[in-house]
């Protein structure tokens, strides 16, 4: 599902007027949840999931087909684990069709 197709479903589901709106609910969401993580603050909407920023260590490895190493630094990154209603919700979708 793409963007434009999410703004669609958002709209039916959400009750808005028009896509506009639909939209704008989007762009509100992501820019909150982007603000607040970067402040790595946590969000949890309990049924749904958490939102999180998590410290991904470094790592070192080997350029495959020459000797040459590399390493990379330490840096965050937002995590989301799915919560029970979530988990609940899609596990149905497993047996039927994509």
């Amino acid at each position: 599902m793409n963007k434009a197709e999410f703004v669609e479903l958002l709209k039916e589901v959400g009750d808005y007027d028009t896509k506009k709106e639909a939209e704008k609910a989007i762009s509100a969401f992501t820019a909150a949840v982007e603000k607040a993580l970067s402040k790595k603050q946590s969000i949890e909407l309990v049924g749904f999931g958490k939102f999180e920023t998590v410290l991904q260590k470094g790592k070192e490895g080997t350029v495959p087909g020459t000797n040459k190493k590399y390493k990379t630094s330490d840096k965050y990154v937002p995590k989301f684990k799915a919560g029970k209603g979530l988990k609940d919700a899609v596990a149905p979708a497993k047996k039927g069709k994509k």
